[in-house]
């Protein structure tokens, strides 16, 4: 039997996950006993996010190459990392507005508005939107934003796999702009509705993903209402004046006009 050596040490819980860099990543700035909890709740929301990028890349890859089954089964996974992160508000919001406040100005200019993961999976989704970079300087993060506003959404990879599928829909999309309600679209999604197959199957689920962002959006807004109230958020945001303005408006614009006609 070879003998472990430097190179080739015995694998073990703690060095498969990295433990002693994850469970020393967590620096409060305070004494504030609540300040950890907020972080370890935004490190995991990171987490999450960095999963579900993944994920999405692997379910364009399945759309693009009409692969039904597998599609639908990267979107349920999706959707329940969602109901997750939804439920993760719950946790956060045991802590109290005076409790926040406790640690609150040792945040100095850091904001969620900086989270880039965020971000990119917001462009993964649809969104063009040039302010999505202005919080972030010049490097890989900034660069992923950039990327992904450039090539198809995940929309996209949808209706390139309806073509796969024999419908035959709108061509010459210009995947840098935002998406926009189509007719001739439309028409196609109830055809597709009609025929009731699995087309349609992954349709509801690119709904249910839309729903499950805006239940994100809202429930981070009132999160955030409840804790700061209207005050200027972290880093000099709008705190929940913008959040509020990012509500009801859905990633998917199609897949909500389409549903008067069914």
């Amino acid at each position: 039997m070879t003998e472990p050596t430097a190179n080739n040490a015995a694998l073990t819980y703690t060095s498969y996950l990295a433990l002693d860099e994850v469970l020393n990543a967590q620096r409060p700035r305070s004494e504030e006993h609540d300040e950890l909890l907020f972080i370890v709740i935004h490190q995991v929301y990171e987490l999450w996010f960095k999963q579900i990028l993944h994920e999405l890349a692997e379910l364009q890859r399945q759309l693009e190459a009409g692969a039904t089954a597998h599609a639908v089964r990267s979107l349920r996974r999706v959707l329940t990392i969602f109901k997750v992160i939804v439920a993760q508000i719950d946790v956060l919001e045991t802590m109290t507005p005076s409790q926040f406040t406790g640690f609150r100005a040792r945040l100095d200019a850091s904001s969620g508005f900086q989270s880039a993961q965020f971000r990119e999976l917001e462009s993964v989704l649809g969104r063009r939107d040039d302010r999505a970079v202005a919080h972030h300087p010049a490097g890989e993060a900034r660069d992923r934003v950039t990327e992904a506003m450039a090539r198809p959404s995940v929309f996209d990879s949808f209706v390139s796999y309806l073509a796969k599928c024999g419908y035959d829909v709108p061509s010459g999309r210009d995947f840098t702009k935002p998406l926009e309600p189509s007719p001739e679209l439309q028409d196609v999604l109830l055809k597709v509705y009609k025929d009731d197959g699995g087309p349609s199957t992954l349709a509801e689920h690119l709904v249910d993903l839309d729903e499950g962002v805006q239940e994100w959006r809202y429930r981070h807004v009132k999160m955030v209402e409840r804790t700061i109230g209207d005050k200027t958020g972290t880093g000099g945001s709008s705190g929940a004046r913008y959040l509020r303005e990012t509500l009801f408006r859905p990633m998917f614009p199609d897949l909500w006009a389409v549903r008067s006609r069914l």
